[in-house]
């Protein structure tokens, strides 16, 4: 893509407006970046070329239209920052990205609407706190796509995920695995999904429920389906939570020596993460069953002396 031509074209409607640089930045970012997208050093993300095109009194087609870029190209942009602000758990700056996308016609359709109902209703749940609101956006998001007739979408998995997510939040495990179970039958032939992680936050969400009902077998065994899936696809995402979760398993039967070895290489991958904290936390508590164990194996000896 040429990034210079819709620099040119932001440069053209701004001087045909009769505004500065500043002026055109007021209230989106600072005037050195819309200086350097002029220049065609960078290219607006997603929310900021619908900014400017506000601003600049055209419609964010204006921009489709000339062939700037394709239309496929925002929404996908659109949805790779909401999902990076998701995971990242930044639910003020997602729900502000959200709003900015409201008014703009690319998302009046049901297929792009969804990607702004689910992220409205994962709002509601996290920051508001308003949880009949949350769940009857994630419904609705949910049906204004889905159909009886077809296989469900990734979107449509990754809502049910999100539904399942909250109900384990509030404890009622069997809504949680009704959820997890739709997603499950949808990915038995998971050879046709393009987000491979879908499948493996699928098995570890099932895992964490089994062990809250303490079938702490069914959770290991769930946990394990997971590494070998990421093994097999080759990505790293959850590796470092599934072996910590299968040394918590083991903690709580009381395994302390079977869970060192998981809790080790958990600390280790988070460690590669650069996730410093839960490094710590791993090893305070390795060091906190040494010294149980050590207890337990004193006990035992005093009492067979």
């Amino acid at each position: 893509m040429n990034y210079s031509i819709i620099g040119n074209k932001i440069k053209e409607l701004r001087q045909v407006v009769d505004i500065t640089q500043g002026e055109l930045a007021d209230g989106i970012c600072t005037q050195a970046l819309i200086s350097r997208m002029e220049k065609g050093d960078i290219y607006p993300n997603a929310t900021t070329l619908y900014q400017i095109s506000k601003k600049l009194g055209v419609d964010v087609n204006y921009f489709f239209e000339i062939g700037m870029t394709p239309r496929l190209d925002y929404i996908q942009e659109v949805e790779r920052q909401l999902r990076k602000l998701r995971i990242n758990h930044q639910y003020i700056e997602m729900m502000e990205m959200v709003k900015n996308e409201e008014d703009n016609p690319l998302f009046k359709d049901n297929v792009n609407a969804q990607l702004l109902c689910w992220h409205k209703g994962i709002y509601q749940f996290e920051v508001v706190k308003d949880q009949d609101t949350a769940f009857d956006l994630l419904h609705k998001a949910f049906h204004l796509t889905a159909d009886s007739k077809k296989v469900l979408s990734e979107r449509e998995m990754e809502i049910l995920l999100t539904l399942g997510a909250f109900h384990f939040s509030n404890e009622n495990y069997q809504k949680s695995l009704c959820h997890y179970s739709e997603v499950k039958a949808a990915v038995s032939n998971a050879e046709w999904l393009q987000d491979k992680s879908i499948k493996t936050r699928l098995l570890y969400n099932m895992a964490r429920v089994y062990t809250r009902l303490g079938d702490y077998q069914e959770s290991i065994q769930y946990c394990k389906k997971a590494i070998k899936w990421i093994i097999k696809e080759e990505h790293m995402y959850g590796f470092a939570q599934l072996h910590y979760h299968l040394g918590y398993n083991l903690e709580l039967q009381g395994e302390y020596e079977k869970a060192f070895p998981y809790y080790k290489k958990a600390a280790a991958f988070f460690e590669i993460q650069n996730n410093l904290e839960f490094v710590r936390f791993i090893r305070r508590k390795i060091d906190q069953l040494r010294n149980e164990s050590g207890k337990i194996s004193s006990q035992k000896e005093s009492t067979s002396l």
